[in-house]
């Protein structure tokens, strides 16, 4: 099979989640990186990048629009799709280039910084007919693959409550008396001007939102939501009950600032006949309780039917991370992109339903934990 060509906009060798995209991509063999602007700021480290890459010279950019412009007059080998791994402040800019370029688009989360931003992009996603993946990492792991499958069979009856959390505690000195030498990454973070309304909900409580989602079919209706910022800009600590579309209730709570935690992702999805509870530290366990029976630990490749055991690679025991679940929703946005058909993928529509999450938090937060509809 002919290997799809792809771009990657950010994310230098020094760079975590760029690196992280590519290595993903890379795992099942059916895409080259062909073309990049890793950096626009540091011309060195994208030239370093991409010559690391064995990428041609005159495909490494300088800069976004020159790659869009570039790389759509190509033709015999023009890229099939791009992906974006750069600050949040411009995810929708580089986004609405190359979509307006008639590219294909893979989009780290959030999808940008507003719902009328998010909007634009689904409009001009469906005008051009194009496919456009939102990374939400968690979504592509077997295990929760399994849960949606179990609860779409209707295992665990009707869903009743559902409990998240996302804990870490990497900022736990912006919210005491005392200051130690930033990080590039907390001042990234925590700026409003890279990173828009929100630090924690925007970063890792959407993740909740998108996980429950993906595995209960169930949407956001509305949230009341207290953040804590601590006197910094932006939050660092949420709270937030949320009421689904279904009349269910629920809990999602996200933190950055609770010691002892390091990538706390825990959904519990409670309902008429059963339950399940998956946590992301130990990936390859899905933990299911059915009414009157005895509570069973399901492993990964051993206890696993149907697309869930379509994506198990290596044999039970042998532990899974995240590169594999970003490996698995690469996979599966390749086969669409091949195909013409979407696929088991993140899209624009939960994009745009992550960034209607965030700006519902802050704004109820701001009116003291008042109900906002979603």
């Amino acid at each position: 099979m002919k290997k799809l060509r792809y771009g990657q906009i950010g994310g230098t060798l020094n760079a975590f989640i760029g690196a992280v995209h590519r290595k993903a991509i890379a795992i099942d063999e059916m895409c080259t990186l062909a073309a990049g602007c890793f950096s626009s700021t540091h011309p060195e480290a994208n030239d370093e990048c991409g010559a690391h890459y064995g990428i041609s010279p005159d495909r490494i950019y300088p800069d976004y629009r020159t790659m869009a412009e570039s790389e759509a007059a190509r033709t015999e080998d023009r890229l099939d799709f791009v992906v974006i791994c750069t600050p949040n402040c411009t995810h929708y800019e580089i986004a609405k280039a190359f979509m307006e370029k008639g590219f294909h688009v893979a989009c780290e989360k959030p999808l940008c910084f507003t719902s009328e931003q998010a909007a634009r992009l689904r409009d001009l996603a469906q005008k051009k007919n194009l496919l456009t993946c939102v990374t939400y990492t968690y979504t592509g792991y077997n295990m929760v693959k399994l849960a949606r499958q179990i609860i779409s069979e209707g295992r665990i009856g009707r869903i009743l409550d559902v409990k998240g959390e996302y804990l870490q505690d990497w900022l736990l000195d912006k919210a005491g008396d005392h200051t130690e030498k930033e990080s590039t990454l907390s001042v990234w973070r925590m700026n409003p001007e890279f990173s828009g309304i929100s630090n924690c909900v925007g970063d890792i409580g959407t993740h909740i939102e998108e996980t429950v989602s993906y595995i209960t079919g169930l949407h956001v209706r509305r949230l009341s939501a207290v953040l804590d910022t601590f006197s910094q800009e932006l939050d660092l600590n949420a709270n937030i009950l949320v009421e689904f579309d279904s009349g269910a209730h629920g809990c999602f709570s996200c933190s950055q600032i609770a010691a002892g935690h390091y990538n706390g992702l825990v959904i519990r999805i409670f309902g008429t006949s059963g339950a399940i509870e998956w946590e992301q530290e130990h990936p390859d366990f899905l933990k299911v309780t059915l009414k009157g029976e005895p509570t069973q630990i399901l492993t990964r490749a051993a206890h696993t039917w149907g697309h869930a055991a379509d994506l198990n690679r290596i044999p039970s025991g042998h532990p899974e991370g995240l590169t594999m679940a970003f490996a698995n929703i690469y996979r599966e946005f390749a086969g669409a992109v091949i195909s013409g058909r979407p696929g088991d993928y993140p899209t624009v529509e939960d994009g745009l339903r992550g960034v209607k999450f965030i700006e519902a938090c802050v704004k109820s937060s701001k009116n003291g934990g008042t109900w906002v509809e979603i």
